[in-house]
Protein backbone atom coordinates (compact mmCIF):
# COMPACT_ATOMS: atom_id res chain seq x y z
CA UNK A 1 0.00 0.00 0.00
CA UNK A 2 1.36 3.39 -0.96
CA UNK A 3 1.83 6.15 1.69
CA UNK A 4 -0.27 9.28 1.31
CA UNK A 5 1.41 12.61 2.11
CA UNK A 6 -0.79 15.51 3.11
CA UNK A 7 0.65 18.95 2.38
CA UNK A 8 -0.49 22.12 4.14
CA UNK A 9 -1.42 24.78 1.63
CA UNK A 10 0.90 27.84 1.64
CA UNK A 11 -0.65 31.15 2.71
CA UNK A 12 2.33 33.40 2.04
CA UNK A 13 2.68 34.76 -1.48
CA UNK A 14 5.26 36.98 -3.17
CA UNK A 15 4.58 39.38 -5.99
CA UNK A 16 6.43 38.05 -9.01
CA UNK A 17 9.25 40.23 -10.43
CA UNK A 18 7.21 40.60 -13.57
CA UNK A 19 5.08 43.16 -11.70
CA UNK A 20 7.98 45.65 -11.55
CA UNK A 21 11.59 45.97 -10.50
CA UNK A 22 12.35 47.20 -7.02
CA UNK A 23 8.81 46.44 -5.70
CA UNK A 24 9.02 44.77 -2.30
CA UNK A 25 7.32 41.42 -1.68
CA UNK A 26 4.47 41.50 0.85
CA UNK A 27 2.39 38.95 2.72
CA UNK A 28 -1.15 38.18 1.67
CA UNK A 29 -3.66 37.54 4.49
CA UNK A 30 -4.73 33.92 5.03
CA UNK A 31 -7.75 32.91 3.00
CA UNK A 32 -10.68 32.12 5.30
CA UNK A 33 -12.15 29.80 2.67
CA UNK A 34 -9.24 27.38 3.09
CA UNK A 35 -9.85 27.15 6.82
CA UNK A 36 -13.54 26.57 6.19
CA UNK A 37 -12.68 23.90 3.60
CA UNK A 38 -10.41 22.17 6.10
CA UNK A 39 -13.24 22.30 8.64
CA UNK A 40 -15.62 20.66 6.14
CA UNK A 41 -13.10 17.93 5.34
CA UNK A 42 -12.61 17.24 9.04
CA UNK A 43 -16.34 17.10 9.73
CA UNK A 44 -16.91 14.84 6.69
CA UNK A 45 -14.28 12.44 7.97
CA UNK A 46 -15.92 12.37 11.40
CA UNK A 47 -19.35 11.69 9.90
CA UNK A 48 -18.00 8.91 7.67
CA UNK A 49 -16.30 7.34 10.68
CA UNK A 50 -19.55 7.43 12.66
CA UNK A 51 -21.47 5.81 9.80
CA UNK A 52 -18.83 3.09 9.36
CA UNK A 53 -18.82 2.30 13.07
CA UNK A 54 -22.61 2.16 13.15
CA UNK A 55 -22.71 -0.14 10.12
CA UNK A 56 -20.03 -2.42 11.59
CA UNK A 57 -21.97 -2.62 14.84
CA UNK A 58 -25.16 -3.48 12.97
CA UNK A 59 -23.45 -6.18 10.93
CA UNK A 60 -21.89 -7.63 14.06
CA UNK A 61 -25.33 -7.74 15.67
CA UNK A 62 -26.82 -9.49 12.65
CA UNK A 63 -23.93 -11.95 12.62
CA UNK A 64 -24.62 -12.84 16.25
CA UNK A 65 -28.30 -13.34 15.46
CA UNK A 66 -27.51 -15.59 12.45
CA UNK A 67 -25.04 -18.25 13.54
CA UNK A 68 -22.85 -19.71 10.83
CA UNK A 69 -23.82 -23.11 9.44
CA UNK A 70 -21.47 -25.75 10.79
CA UNK A 71 -19.94 -28.14 8.26
CA UNK A 72 -20.69 -31.69 9.43
CA UNK A 73 -17.79 -33.95 10.33
CA UNK A 74 -17.51 -37.62 9.51
CA UNK A 75 -17.42 -39.93 6.52
CA UNK A 76 -19.33 -40.24 4.30
CA UNK A 77 -20.53 -36.67 3.71
CA UNK A 78 -24.27 -36.05 3.74
CA UNK A 79 -26.40 -36.64 0.62
CA UNK A 80 -27.53 -33.01 0.29
CA UNK A 81 -30.78 -31.72 -1.20
CA UNK A 82 -32.95 -34.71 -2.20
CA UNK A 83 -33.28 -35.39 -5.90
CA UNK A 84 -36.75 -35.40 -7.47
CA UNK A 85 -37.93 -38.54 -9.20
CA UNK A 86 -37.10 -38.48 -12.92
CA UNK A 87 -37.09 -40.91 -15.83
CA UNK A 88 -33.37 -41.60 -16.12
CA UNK A 89 -33.93 -43.26 -19.49
CA UNK A 90 -35.65 -40.31 -21.11
CA UNK A 91 -34.21 -39.35 -24.52
CA UNK A 92 -31.65 -36.61 -25.07
CA UNK A 93 -29.89 -34.81 -22.23
CA UNK A 94 -32.01 -36.28 -19.46
CA UNK A 95 -30.12 -34.22 -16.87
CA UNK A 96 -32.22 -31.25 -18.08
CA UNK A 97 -35.11 -32.75 -16.12
CA UNK A 98 -33.29 -31.66 -12.96
CA UNK A 99 -33.21 -27.97 -13.86
CA UNK A 100 -35.89 -26.96 -11.34
CA UNK A 101 -33.90 -28.79 -8.66
CA UNK A 102 -30.50 -27.38 -9.62
CA UNK A 103 -31.44 -23.75 -10.28
CA UNK A 104 -32.09 -22.73 -6.65
CA UNK A 105 -28.90 -24.49 -5.51
CA UNK A 106 -26.67 -23.04 -8.21
CA UNK A 107 -26.24 -19.54 -6.75
CA UNK A 108 -25.95 -20.62 -3.12
CA UNK A 109 -23.31 -23.27 -3.90
CA UNK A 110 -21.49 -21.33 -6.65
CA UNK A 111 -21.81 -24.27 -9.03
CA UNK A 112 -23.32 -23.88 -12.49
CA UNK A 113 -26.79 -25.31 -12.90
CA UNK A 114 -25.53 -27.53 -15.74
CA UNK A 115 -22.80 -29.05 -13.56
CA UNK A 116 -25.27 -29.67 -10.72
CA UNK A 117 -27.64 -31.35 -13.15
CA UNK A 118 -24.81 -33.65 -14.26
CA UNK A 119 -23.95 -34.62 -10.68
CA UNK A 120 -27.59 -35.13 -9.78
CA UNK A 121 -28.36 -37.17 -12.88
CA UNK A 122 -25.37 -39.46 -12.28
CA UNK A 123 -26.50 -40.06 -8.70
CA UNK A 124 -30.06 -40.73 -9.91
CA UNK A 125 -28.84 -43.29 -12.46
CA UNK A 126 -26.86 -45.13 -9.78
CA UNK A 127 -29.84 -45.05 -7.42
CA UNK A 128 -31.94 -46.72 -10.14
CA UNK A 129 -29.34 -49.23 -11.32
CA UNK A 130 -27.21 -49.84 -8.21
CA UNK A 131 -29.28 -48.76 -5.21
CA UNK A 132 -26.97 -50.59 -2.79
CA UNK A 133 -24.18 -48.14 -3.68
CA UNK A 134 -25.83 -45.12 -2.05
CA UNK A 135 -23.75 -42.54 -3.90
CA UNK A 136 -24.80 -38.94 -3.19
CA UNK A 137 -24.51 -36.11 -5.71
CA UNK A 138 -22.52 -34.21 -3.09
CA UNK A 139 -19.60 -36.64 -3.43
CA UNK A 140 -19.48 -36.07 -7.19
CA UNK A 141 -19.66 -32.31 -6.61
CA UNK A 142 -16.80 -32.55 -4.11
CA UNK A 143 -14.66 -34.36 -6.67
CA UNK A 144 -15.63 -31.91 -9.40
CA UNK A 145 -14.65 -28.99 -7.15
CA UNK A 146 -11.21 -30.40 -6.39
CA UNK A 147 -10.45 -31.66 -9.89
CA UNK A 148 -11.52 -28.72 -12.04
CA UNK A 149 -13.63 -26.19 -10.12
CA UNK A 150 -16.68 -27.78 -11.74
CA UNK A 151 -15.30 -27.48 -15.25
CA UNK A 152 -14.06 -23.89 -14.94
CA UNK A 153 -10.36 -24.41 -14.24
CA UNK A 154 -8.01 -22.22 -16.29
CA UNK A 155 -10.82 -20.10 -17.69
CA UNK A 156 -12.86 -23.01 -19.05
CA UNK A 157 -16.66 -22.96 -18.92
CA UNK A 158 -19.50 -25.47 -19.09
CA UNK A 159 -21.92 -25.04 -21.99
CA UNK A 160 -25.63 -25.75 -21.63
CA UNK A 161 -25.15 -29.18 -23.25
CA UNK A 162 -22.52 -30.11 -20.66
CA UNK A 163 -19.54 -29.60 -22.94
CA UNK A 164 -16.48 -28.05 -21.24
CA UNK A 165 -14.59 -25.53 -23.36
CA UNK A 166 -11.72 -25.24 -23.78
CA UNK A 167 -10.89 -28.84 -22.84
CA UNK A 168 -9.08 -29.25 -19.53
CA UNK A 169 -5.85 -31.27 -19.52
CA UNK A 170 -3.58 -32.14 -16.63
CA UNK A 171 0.21 -32.07 -16.57
CA UNK A 172 2.18 -34.83 -18.33
CA UNK A 173 2.36 -37.87 -16.05
CA UNK A 174 6.09 -38.18 -16.53
CA UNK A 175 7.23 -39.22 -13.07
CA UNK A 176 8.46 -35.78 -12.04
CA UNK A 177 8.13 -34.66 -8.41
CA UNK A 178 4.67 -35.47 -7.08
CA UNK A 179 3.52 -36.91 -10.40
CA UNK A 180 2.95 -40.54 -11.39
CA UNK A 181 4.86 -42.03 -14.31
CA UNK A 182 2.32 -43.23 -16.89
CA UNK A 183 3.63 -43.67 -20.44
CA UNK A 184 1.20 -42.91 -23.27
CA UNK A 185 -1.64 -45.41 -23.68
CA UNK A 186 -3.75 -43.78 -26.40
CA UNK A 187 -1.25 -42.47 -28.93
CA UNK A 188 -2.29 -38.98 -27.88
CA UNK A 189 -5.73 -39.48 -29.45
CA UNK A 190 -7.68 -38.42 -26.37
CA UNK A 191 -5.31 -36.36 -24.26
CA UNK A 192 -3.19 -34.80 -27.02
CA UNK A 193 0.08 -36.21 -25.63
CA UNK A 194 1.74 -39.12 -27.45
CA UNK A 195 4.57 -39.40 -24.89
CA UNK A 196 2.82 -39.52 -21.51
CA UNK A 197 -0.80 -39.76 -20.44
CA UNK A 198 -2.57 -36.70 -19.06
CA UNK A 199 -5.74 -36.47 -16.98
CA UNK A 200 -8.69 -35.26 -19.04
CA UNK A 201 -11.84 -33.24 -18.57
CA UNK A 202 -13.77 -31.88 -15.59
CA UNK A 203 -13.42 -35.11 -13.59
CA UNK A 204 -9.79 -35.71 -14.69
CA UNK A 205 -9.72 -39.25 -16.07
CA UNK A 206 -6.58 -40.73 -17.60
CA UNK A 207 -7.10 -42.27 -21.07
CA UNK A 208 -6.69 -45.88 -19.91
CA UNK A 209 -9.38 -45.52 -17.23
CA UNK A 210 -11.70 -43.65 -19.56
CA UNK A 211 -11.37 -46.33 -22.24
CA UNK A 212 -12.65 -48.91 -19.73
CA UNK A 213 -15.27 -46.95 -17.79
CA UNK A 214 -16.39 -44.13 -20.06
CA UNK A 215 -20.12 -43.89 -20.81
CA UNK A 216 -22.43 -41.68 -22.88
CA UNK A 217 -24.72 -39.95 -20.38
CA UNK A 218 -26.38 -37.28 -22.53
CA UNK A 219 -27.55 -39.40 -25.43
CA UNK A 220 -25.47 -37.74 -28.13
CA UNK A 221 -23.76 -40.99 -29.14
CA UNK A 222 -20.30 -39.81 -28.05
CA UNK A 223 -18.40 -41.00 -24.97
CA UNK A 224 -16.57 -37.78 -24.19
CA UNK A 225 -14.37 -37.06 -21.13
CA UNK A 226 -14.79 -33.33 -21.86
CA UNK A 227 -18.55 -33.51 -21.36
CA UNK A 228 -19.52 -33.10 -17.71
CA UNK A 229 -22.56 -35.39 -18.07
CA UNK A 230 -20.46 -38.25 -19.43
CA UNK A 231 -17.67 -37.57 -16.93
CA UNK A 232 -19.98 -37.45 -13.89
CA UNK A 233 -21.77 -40.70 -14.72
CA UNK A 234 -18.45 -42.39 -15.50
CA UNK A 235 -17.10 -41.26 -12.12
CA UNK A 236 -20.26 -42.55 -10.41
CA UNK A 237 -19.93 -45.99 -12.01
CA UNK A 238 -16.25 -46.16 -11.08
CA UNK A 239 -16.83 -45.11 -7.46
CA UNK A 240 -19.63 -47.61 -6.90
CA UNK A 241 -17.59 -50.43 -8.44
CA UNK A 242 -14.59 -49.67 -6.26
CA UNK A 243 -16.33 -48.80 -2.99
CA UNK A 244 -19.41 -50.99 -2.91
CA UNK A 245 -21.62 -49.42 -0.23
CA UNK A 246 -20.72 -45.73 -0.16
CA UNK A 247 -23.06 -45.06 2.75
CA UNK A 248 -20.41 -46.64 5.01
CA UNK A 249 -17.12 -45.08 6.04
CA UNK A 250 -15.10 -48.01 4.69
CA UNK A 251 -16.92 -48.07 1.36
CA UNK A 252 -16.69 -44.32 0.77
CA UNK A 253 -13.03 -44.26 1.76
CA UNK A 254 -12.18 -47.18 -0.54
CA UNK A 255 -13.95 -45.49 -3.46
CA UNK A 256 -12.16 -42.16 -2.99
CA UNK A 257 -8.75 -43.78 -2.49
CA UNK A 258 -9.29 -45.70 -5.72
CA UNK A 259 -10.10 -42.44 -7.49
CA UNK A 260 -6.97 -40.77 -6.12
CA UNK A 261 -4.59 -42.54 -3.74
CA UNK A 262 -4.14 -39.61 -1.38
CA UNK A 263 -5.44 -39.05 2.14
CA UNK A 264 -5.19 -35.29 1.67
CA UNK A 265 -7.28 -35.54 -1.49
CA UNK A 266 -9.90 -37.62 0.32
CA UNK A 267 -10.26 -35.07 3.11
CA UNK A 268 -10.41 -32.20 0.61
CA UNK A 269 -13.26 -33.87 -1.27
CA UNK A 270 -15.02 -34.76 1.98
CA UNK A 271 -14.88 -31.18 3.24
CA UNK A 272 -16.38 -29.78 0.05
CA UNK A 273 -19.03 -32.48 -0.22
CA UNK A 274 -20.02 -31.97 3.42
CA UNK A 275 -20.33 -28.21 2.83
CA UNK A 276 -22.55 -28.76 -0.21
CA UNK A 277 -24.69 -31.15 1.84
CA UNK A 278 -25.78 -28.25 4.09
CA UNK A 279 -25.99 -25.61 1.38
CA UNK A 280 -22.63 -23.92 1.91
CA UNK A 281 -20.42 -22.96 -1.03
CA UNK A 282 -16.79 -24.03 -1.30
Amino acid sequence: MMDVVTRQAATTYQIPRAYGAGRQPHRMPPRPRRRFRSFLVLMSSVLVGVVVLALASRLDELDRRSPRIEIPDGIPPGPGAPLPSIDVNAPGRTANLLHDWSAPLSESLAISSTALEAYGYAAAVMAATRPACGLGWTTLAGIGAVESKHGTYGGAHVDSDGQVNPPIRGVPLDGSAGVADIPDTDGGAMDGDATHDRAMGPLQFIPETWARWGVDANGDGVVDPDNIDDAALTAARYLCARGGDLTTEDGWTAALMAYNLSGEYLLDVRERAAAYSVGVRR
